[in-house]
This record gives C-alpha cells, sequence and structure tokens, in this order.
C-alpha cells in the first residue's frame, strides 16, 4: 500500500505490469470548500503521477474509475420543450423545500430521465470537476503516448467493505455506519432523490471486461462508459430498505440539504451492457440486504493504488 502520488512507489509497482486498473482517488462530497486543494492533489495530481509513470514504463492499457457525477444534473424532459438541463438549484429553493429543478424554458414541472454518455458534462462540485479532470488526463495519456484508456462511469458504488464514520464516503455507507451506531439514517431533502445504487461485485465484473475490452481498442483511443444496475430507487427506498434489513431504526427524513448536490442523476448503461457484454448480477433488495450485515472497514486518509 502506498500513495499514488508517490513516483517512486508507483514506478514500481508498474514493474511487469501491462495494463492499470485506476481506483486510487478522495471520494464523496467532502465537508466545504476549504477541501478543494485536497480532492486536486489526490485525485488529478495523483492521476498525472501515474500516467507520466506509465508512460515512461511503456503501460499503454488503462482502466479508469470514473463517476457519473460528471453530468451534474441527470436527463430532464418539458412538456413544452422537450430535453433540457436546468442550472445549478438555488440555495433560496431548496431551504424553502423546493427541490425539484423546474424548465429553465417555462418554470414547469420536468420528468427525470435517463442521461447517456454523450450528454454535455456539468461537474456541480469539487469531486466532480476532479473526476471530469481524470478523464481528460487519460484521454490526452493516450493520444500522447499511443495508449487505450477507458473509463467506467460509476453510479453509487454500496457493498462490503465500505469505510465507516467519514464525511467522505458515499450515501449508502453513512446511512449504515448510522444503523451499525443505532441512530436512524438521515435522509436529506425529502427522500425523492433518484440515484442508481450498483454492486461492488457488479463494478468488479465490469473492470474486468474493460480490462480485456482495452486491449484491443486502437491506439490513442479513450471511451467512456455508464456503470450502473438498470434499476434507478430514490435514496428514501435506499435508506428504508437497509434499516429493514438491518432490523431498524427507521429512516428520518430531514429536509437538510447540501449545495453541490444534484436532485436526480440515473443514466443509461446500455453501451457496457452490448458493446462490452457486461451485465449486473446483484439486485437491489438481495445486495441492500446483504450490505445491511457487512461489516464496515476503518478510513484511512492515504490515497492508495
Amino acid at each position: 500500500m502506498a500513495d499514488v502520488r508517490d513516483r517512486e512507489a508507483v514506478d514500481g509497482a508498474l514493474r511487469g505490469v501491462d495494463a492499470v486498473c485506476h481506483q486510487a482517488a478522495m471520494v464523496g462530497l467532502g465537508k466545504d470548500f476549504a477541501d478543494a486543494p485536497q480532492y486536486v492533489g489526490c485525485n488529478d495530481l495523483g492521476t498525472a503521477v501515474l500516467l507520466a509513470a506509465a508512460a515512461s514504463a511503456g503501460v499503454r492499457n488503462l482502466v479508469l474509475a470514473g463517476s457519473m457525477v460528471v453530468y451534474g444534473e441527470g436527463r430532464y424532459d418539458c412538456r413544452r420543450h422537450g430535453a433540457v438541463r436546468p442550472g445549478p438549484r438555488a440555495e433560496a429553493d431548496l431551504a424553502a423545500g423546493r427541490f425539484e429543478p423546474l424548465c429553465p424554458s417555462c418554470g414547469t414541472e420536468l420528468t427525470p430521465g435517463l442521461v447517456g454518455e454523450d450528454a454535455p458534462v456539468d461537474p456541480r462540485n469539487v469531486y466532480a470537476t476532479t473526476k471530469l479532470a481524470q478523464e481528460h488526463l487519460a484521454s490526452s495519456w493516450a493520444r500522447a503516448t499511443g495508449g487505450r484508456a477507458l473509463s467506467l462511469r460509476y453510479h453509487n458504488v454500496y457493498g462490503p467493505g465500505m469505510p465507516r464514520d467519514t464525511p467522505y464516503a458515499g450515501v449508502a455507507s453513512f446511512f449504515r455506519s448510522s444503523l451499525a451506531r443505532g441512530e436512524s439514517p438521515r435522509v436529506f431533502e425529502d427522500g425523492a432523490q433518484r440515484r442508481d445504487f450498483v454492486h461492488v461485485r457488479d463494478v468488479a465484473a465490469a473492470n474486468a471486461v474493460a480490462l480485456e475490452a482495452v486491449a484491443g481498442y486502437e491506439p490513442g483511443r479513450f471511451a467512456a462508459y455508464n456503470t450502473g444496475s438498470g434499476e434507478p430507487h430514490t435514496i428514501g427506498e435506499m435508506a428504508a430498505a437497509l434499516a429493514s434489513a438491518h432490523g431498524g431504526p427507521a429512516p428520518e427524513v430531514t429536509g437538510e440539504y447540501r449545495l453541490g448536490d444534484v436532485r436526480h442523476v440515473t443514466a443509461d448503461s446500455r453501451r457496457l451492457r452490448e458493446e462490452l457484454g457486461w451485465m449486473p448480477a446483484v439486485g437491489f433488495a438481495e445486495g441492500m440486504a446483504e450490505f445491511a450485515a457487512a461489516p464496515l472497514r476503518e478510513t484511512s486518509s492515504v490515497v492508495t493504488a
């Protein structure tokens, strides 16, 4: 185990390696903007160090742990204007409990849908910005070295081994940690935010097929694939499923909010299924029941590869 920003350690790790599966990153939304230097240092500097070392070592195949956060809000449709892209939600609306984004043209309610890989990117927080920068770095590396790079844009990954009690973990880890302490999961906003929860074993399987696929790319190619279960659920549904499987206590919907959070983002993962032959195997109910009883790991401040 070593810090991915440590060039000497990375050089050693790449000896005899044909392909890299790059998972090292600082994750989650963080606490406030004061975390920005740490996010950029871990995610973007760390990726740059890794790619520079790979270039020197002659490694030419890369699979990157990307994220659906690069899209910002997901796809929305207006009855009058078709597909639209609402801007960031105003703090005044969030404070008043108006959580749903409205049509930027007519102000009417929108219907959330699935976002595809060709949608414009619009990162809404520092973490999202660093994940997009990782993709840009990987693409530049592929062109400059004749390498091949593939980004799996993960949805909300959950499962055994998630970190406990850290502000940088995902929402599933927050809820699971609360239940382990005998506390109710605290659900922000009204709990109706739509996400796609994908089990860690399915994500591991996606990485395995991606490593095989990227080796067959033309030199200089970069591609991105949404990686989700294809079964959207709300945050409230996830909290309720976890609490029920754990034996309580029931979730508490608080109405709290975080600036930088998006309302709905669920992406279409058909391209990964059709082009790479990957299929998720762990259903929502099964996965949440397992995760409710699974141990969590202690956290570490070291960014590792």
